[in-house]
């Protein structure tokens, strides 16, 4: 019985540590993928990207 309780335990543990993992990378990579989308347009209008800004005065649609 102690070694069902003990693999309950361990497998908790696992989905609590897996969720937290998710819960702090989705915020990341959502950042990093609207970055990149905002690069991706301003190269593909002309610009240059550099220091987090376009080098043309062109904005982006939203997707």
């Amino acid at each position: 019985m102690k070694e069902a309780a003990g693999e309950a335990n361990m497998t908790v543990v696992t989905i609590v540590l897996i969720a937290a993992i998710v819960a702090i990378a989705t915020p990341i990579i959502t950042r990093m993928m609207k970055s990149i989308e905002q690069k991706t347009c301003c190269t593909n209008e002309g610009g240059i990207w550099t220091n987090g800004s376009c080098s043309i005065d062109y904005e982006c649609k939203d997707y």
